[in-house]
């Protein structure tokens, strides 16, 4: 199974880029996403920014997952 995991585009630099996701800063590739810039969503995948998606569908998964870690620490 593969996971994408939204993330914001805060700075680039060519073709890598620092991202937050959730607070947490990361260096992404954006070979596969040349056309991101700064302030763009775009899902993450094995250190790739592999699409980009609206800011509303990014939050929505950002809280899904805030849910889920919830949900398997009460459990």
């Amino acid at each position: 199974m593969c996971l994408a995991v939204p993330a914001k585009i805060i700075e680039c630099n060519g073709f890598m880029a620092t991202v937050d996701i959730s607070g947490v800063t990361r260096q992404v590739s954006l070979m596969l996403l040349p056309e991101a810039v700064v302030g763009d969503y775009v899902l993450i995948h094995a250190g790739f920014a592999i699409q980009s998606i609206d800011e509303e569908e990014a939050l929505r998964t950002l809280e899904l997952f805030k849910e889920l870690e919830q949900y398997a620490s009460n459990s």
